[in-house]
């Protein structure tokens, strides 16, 4: 295994500014087995014996400390299956690094919780919420017990004074508990704001599950219900987006990364380095079993960063189109939904075009790569929101 440890004095100073934060994957294996998953997979699954080791963790770890990176965010699957999490969580905390961790609390107990009284992560804990009952709650996770279990780990939380906040995931098996959610979310004291909801789930990009992936479909929200769902507190809804669309909307013409990538990534289970939880497509990930984060960022991501669409109808489409800001089109969930780069996903392209129009930015019928005075229109409706 090549070490991933290097000297701070050997890394030029260029390079610290291109890794601020760092995702880690610790684990695809989950005690949950929620219906809209596209990772998980059960917690005795035979990929257990791929997954990184402690020490390998470890090294990854002292390395992008060593490049400047200042939070780690674990995540899964669910971290906390790992046996060794407390053991990394402690080694993450004494390099220096703020912790994000991403869990369904299900597997917090006193002991863990104590340990992050005693040692707190410095960033609010993200638990992710399937239900208000064990009936709606279990009915998602199809794990029975999970229930009891998340509302006991929540508890221990709230008891130590551990910030963490709540998120959720809009289900028909819950869809009809989002009063109750949010009143119950308003009441944790980290909460500032409003909980955020995810809607638009990823296909099981693994491809070995078709069964898997139809589910999944139907689980989504309809195209014209999700401007509803977006919009619950319309005064701060539009004020965000007032401020969302003047800032990112924009035609991207044929360049595929018009995100942040390559400031970032993550490290999945088995050591691949890929420029986002989502994206997986070979051609793009970096097997830090042959090199090393920082190879990775000088080396092997300024590439991949340029590379351009080729597809004849992203470049008709969404290569044109201002809504990309608004879309969640991205190489990302084209590699979920395809297994390629740069073919459009129609369902993100009709829920894009469903909040245009719920915001006024297009009219029945228009279809954003064809509209030329885009610029006017975000203008209109900023100045809208600003009277």
């Amino acid at each position: 295994m090549t070490s991933y440890i290097r000297e701070t004095t050997e890394i030029p100073f260029q390079i610290h500014s291109l890794l601020g934060s760092l995702d880690m994957e610790l684990t695809e294996r989950c005690n949950n087995n929620c219906i809209h998953c596209y990772i998980n997979l059960p917690v005795d699954d035979p990929a257990k014996k791929k997954e990184l080791t402690t020490e390998e963790i470890k090294n990854i770890l002292t390395e992008a400390a060593s490049l400047g990176c200042l939070r780690v965010r674990f995540t899964g699957g669910e971290p906390l299956l790992r046996e060794d999490f407390e053991e990394i969580y402690i080694f993450a905390r004494k390099l220096g690094l703020k912790v994000l961790l991403f869990t369904n609390a299900t597997l917090i107990a006193p002991h863990l919780a104590d340990l992050f009284s005693r040692i707190p992560p410095l960033e609010k804990i993200e638990i992710s919420v399937y239900g208000m009952s064990k009936k709606s709650y279990e009915s998602v996770t199809r794990t029975p017990g999970s229930f009891q279990a998340a509302m006991k780990g929540i508890k221990l939380l709230l008891e130590r004074k551990i910030p963490f906040i709540v998120k959720a995931a809009f289900l028909p098996q819950n869809k009809g508990e989002l009063d109750e959610f949010e009143s119950w979310a308003s009441a944790i004291p980290w909460m500032d704001q409003a909980p955020t909801y995810s809607a638009f789930f990823d296909l099981r990009a693994r491809r070995d599950s078709e069964q898997k992936n139809q589910l999944i479909k139907k689980l989504r929200v309809p195209p014209e219900e999700a401007a509803q769902v977006l919009s619950r507190d319309r005064n701060r809804y539009l004020q965000e987006m007032k401020q969302f669309c003047t800032k990112f909307m924009k035609v991207p013409v044929d360049k595929l990364f018009s995100c942040g990538m390559g400031h970032g990534g993550c490290v999945d289970a088995y050591g691949n380095f890929q420029p986002c939880m989502l994206l997986r497509h070979p051609d793009v990930v970096y097997n830090l079993k042959a090199g090393s984060l920082r190879d990775a960022l000088v080396e092997f991501f300024p590439q991949v960063k340029e590379m351009k669409a080729q597809n004849p109808d992203y470049l008709a489409r969404c290569s044109r189109c201002f809504l990309m800001g608004l879309c969640e089109q991205c190489p990302g969930r084209s590699w979920m939904e395809h297994g390629t780069l740069d073919t459009p996903v129609d369902y993100l392209c009709q829920v894009a075009h469903s909040r245009a129009r719920d915001l006024g930015l297009l009219h029945k019928g228009e279809q954003a790569w064809k509209i030329k005075n885009y610029k006017e229109r975000i203008r209109i409706f900023a100045e809208k929101q600003s009277k």
